[in-house]
């Protein structure tokens, strides 16, 4: 079940809520705050195994994980975000400022039991109608990837369909690839 909170508030009075980074993170959406999903084990597999191949196959680019993105009156924070190294802002100490106020280049949302897709599909969307080149959300159930690119109608890749990447990212998928990792060998 999705947490919400039917107050309205402003980006700015969301961001100090003291609780909005817990376990599952906060949302920021059309003046209200919702809590996402706690995922699943499929989730977290699929997560987990997509960070690492985008990040073994590109140095352009890195794969990270629940990355708040505030940016165009919402805030947000998908299950990874992939921005090119040029675009993170470092401090006088050269580390990465703590706040990404930008869309990532590519977003992908990974589906969880109970999650609302219309919620997912309206985050890819605003994110894509913002700067991001690429959105992916995953239904681990339809082992299906519904892809969004600007300018083009949404695309549903199964089986052997090769998913579209970043130009930068080494690496061919099919949407069963990508749920083949969901085959777990127990040997």
């Amino acid at each position: 079940m999705t947490a919400s909170l039917s107050q309205l508030l402003t980006i700015e009075e969301f961001l100090k809520l003291p609780y909005i980074e817990a376990s599952p993170a906060w949302e920021y959406s059309h003046g209200v705050a919702i809590q996402k999903p706690m995922p699943s084990t499929r989730h977290a597999v699929l997560q987990k195994r997509l960070l690492t191949e985008v990040d073994k196959h590109s140095q352009a680019y890195t794969a990270l994980p629940e990355l708040r993105c505030t940016f165009a009156g919402r805030s947000i924070v998908p299950d990874i975000a992939v921005i090119a190294w040029e675009r993170i802002q470092v401090n006088e100490a050269g580390e990465p400022e703590d706040h990404f106020m930008q869309a990532p280049d590519w977003v992908i949302e990974i589906l969880s039991p109970n999650q609302k897709p219309n919620r997912v599909i309206d985050n890819l969307l605003h994110c894509i109608r913002n700067g991001s080149r690429l959105g992916w959300m995953l239904d681990p159930d339809d082992y299906s990837v519904l892809i969004f690119v600007p300018h083009q109608e949404p695309n549903v890749c199964r089986g052997n369909c090769p998913l579209q990447l970043l130009e930068g990212i080494h690496l061919e998928l099919t949407s069963e690839q990508v749920f083949s990792c969901l085959q777990i060998d127990k040997r």
